[in-house]
């Protein structure tokens, strides 16, 4: 068990009334106004994470992988592009050549 798991359980422990602050400090060992701090900031962070969040994925937000990728797909669809265009005039010349040489 993680240490801030250790602290979770202890904090749920006291506030059920399984233990008292001071024998919860005592297992921390800190003293009872850091396991008090440490409470607080573990009802906020409850807190905060049941608050209402927006449905869907998140907006404007960037992933830099993301925009990597697709930088990279662009840059490869303009390289076909360019194949495609240089075998195009290859094969134009070739029969601009046959028709010179008949």
């Amino acid at each position: 068990m993680s240490r801030s798991e250790q602290r979770a359980a202890l904090i749920l422990q006291v506030r059920s009334g399984q233990l008292t602050v001071e024998q919860a400090a005592r297992q921390l060992g800190v003293s009872r106004q850091t396991y008090y701090k440490w409470e607080q900031r573990a009802l906020q962070a409850l807190l905060t994470a049941l608050e209402d969040q927006p449905k869907g994925r998140p907006k404007g937000e960037s992933d830099p992988e993301k925009e990597a990728l697709q930088s990279r797909v662009q840059q490869l669809e303009e390289q076909v592009q360019l194949f495609q265009e240089r075998e195009e005039l290859r094969e134009l010349i070739m029969a601009a050549g046959k028709k010179n040489a008949k």
